[in-house]
């Protein structure tokens, strides 16, 4: 699944280089895309769930899902996400 936008609404690839947690956080309008280039990345999602990232694989949080990124190691991300989209979260 893809990032959903509006027609109209700008969509940035921001590639990203990773170590470590991040936070909670969840992004109440937007959509947020994982695309692991390189290491592994860990996602924790509200659910209970976690995602394992490989190199090639990808996920596609939804607007409004608690989620917490754990990059194992440098890892290269590609993020696929809205213009606005503020990467702390809301």
């Amino acid at each position: 699944m893809e990032p959903h936008a509006d027609p109209g609404e700008r969509v940035r690839g921001a590639p990203g280089v990773l170590d470590g947690d991040f936070h909670w956080h969840k992004h109440e309008n937007e959509d947020e895309f994982f695309y692991v280039v390189e290491g592994r990345l860990d996602i924790d999602l509200e659910d209970g769930r976690t995602v394992v990232l490989e190199p090639g694989q990808g996920l596609t949080v939804p607007k409004g899902v608690m989620h917490f990124p754990h990059a194992r190691g440098r890892t290269v991300v590609l993020m696929v996400e809205t213009a606005s989209v503020v990467p702390t979260g809301n």
